[in-house]
């Protein structure tokens, strides 16, 4: 076998490789002599079969098969000899279309490698650490939420109009040209105003309305409403109000803390406390992540393959595309131009992703099966009565996994850069992290 190199431009590699007519004929007869012993034909024991009539029977069969393991086995030899690791699929053709049996077969290989990245000195790299310490005041509005959530209602005074945010009781008889259908009465049924959790229209016209008071509530059902029959059609609702009741934020004491798992009202206080905290952590990591980045980004230059950046380019413009259509669900749309802007982009975040990549690879980063399972476990909860189904498709999606696996490889990556680079903290304000967050969609 032949390799003869036709192409050395940057990253761009490319190869023309001979397999020779011998090479293939004796790979052909070896692969049918092995398989001779298993082969039954009618009229021949088994492993008795005649070699011209192997050949006659299977060749054609063989013959592709030794074909394609040639050279792929041509291919994994150079990259193990040249070192090259290919940006993408390699294109492999073969060359003499009116190959024949006897002939020797030509195919052209070419590529793009990855580029040698530079060692890198991380001590370089200056990082702020942003720290936020809880206040009280965050910990009682924090705790005053809490309480909102776990309101009751207590009836107004007598003949006090219904506010929005009120909650009503009422009975309901709901028709459609004058006639009543399924599902559309109550009795004693408790409704807060404001919460839209009935048809547009329908809370709105109740705001006002007193204890006693019968109120007739004209309404259209959407179009797109669940049951055809009334898709679409006016109705009307007779209400008699039985009761006005007004929002009480529930107390703030031990009792409230127990509803939400705690021992105690400082116990809960403590576990606000500690989750503001947590908050206020990942969001100063963003912006922590975000000034390493560009920091890497100024620090390391390195040729980048352009099959990356273009693939990266229209990805990216792909994306914002739909985010400013999305009406549009499929790919039924105009082609899509990546802009300047797009490419740069796309540079960066190449640039970046094989850099961490390195990174991890020479410093051996792993993902465990620990990590894997609880990033599983988080994902499994967005489908809730589904998780054996949930489960099934991860463990049969390697893409799935590769998606789940990758954010953690880039966190760790990360901690073990920012162990290396020069890092000071500072302690900022609540209003002073959520300004440095908000300039990151600057």
């Amino acid at each position: 076998m032949q390799v003869t190199e036709t192409l050395n431009e940057g990253l761009k590699r490319g190869y023309t490789i001979v397999l020779t007519a011998k090479e293939l004929a004796d790979k052909v007869d070896a692969k049918l002599e092995e398989a001779a012993p298993t082969i039954e034909m009618k009229g021949f024991r088994k492993g008795k079969v005649p070699k011209a009539l192997l050949k006659k029977q299977f060749g054609q069969q063989v013959l592709g098969e030794a074909m394609q393991e040639s050279i792929d086995g041509a291919m994994n030899e150079h990259f193990e000899k040249s070192g090259d690791r290919p940006a993408g699929q390699p294109d492999v053709k073969m060359t003499n279309d009116d190959w024949k049996e006897g002939d020797d077969v030509e195919v052209t290989l070419n590529y793009e490698r990855l580029p040698d990245v530079p060692e890198t000195d991380f001590s370089k790299v200056k990082l702020e650490k942003l720290t936020v310490k809880p206040a009280d005041a965050d910990i009682d509005e924090a705790l005053a939420n809490l309480a909102e959530t776990a309101q009751n209602f207590e009836s107004r005074k007598k003949g006090s109009k219904a506010k929005d945010g009120d909650q009503i009781v009422i009975d309901f008889l709901g028709k459609v040209d004058d006639v009543a259908f399924d599902g559309g009465q109550a009795d004693d049924y408790p409704l807060v105003l404001g919460s839209n959790s009935f048809i547009p229209g329908f809370e709105e016209q109740l705001v006002g309305a007193k204890a006693g008071d019968d109120v007739v509530v004209n309404v259209d059902f959407p179009e797109n409403y669940g049951a055809e029959n009334l898709a679409g059609k006016a109705a009307v609702f007779e209400c008699k109000v039985k009761d006005v009741k007004e929002p009480k934020a529930a107390e703030l004491d031990d009792e409230l803390a127990k509803k939400f798992g705690a021992e105690s009202l400082d116990d809960l206080k403590k576990q606000i406390g500690e989750r503001l905290e947590a908050e206020y952590a990942g969001a100063a990591r963003m912006v922590m992540k975000r000034d390493l980045m560009d920091g890497l980004d100024k620090l390391v230059t390195f040729e980048l393959p352009e099959s990356l950046i273009t693939a990266e380019a229209n990805q990216i413009a792909h994306q914002l595309w739909h985010e400013e259509n999305p009406d549009v669900q499929g790919h039924d749309h105009p082609e899509i131009t990546p802009t300047d802007e797009h490419n740069k982009l796309a540079e960066r975040r190449v640039r970046l992703g094989l850099l961490l990549a390195e990174v991890g690879q020479i410093q051996k980063i792993e993902v465990t099966d620990a990590e894997m399972q609880q990033a599983v476990m988080q994902q499994v909860q967005n489908y809730p009565g589904q998780e054996r189904e949930f489960f099934e498709f991860i463990q049969k999606n390697q893409q799935m996994q590769q998606q789940l696996r990758a954010p953690i490889f880039e966190d760790k990556v990360v901690d073990y850069i920012v162990e290396n680079a020069k890092t000071t903290t500072k302690e900022v304000t609540k209003e002073e992290l959520q300004k440095a967050v908000e300039e990151l969609d600057a």
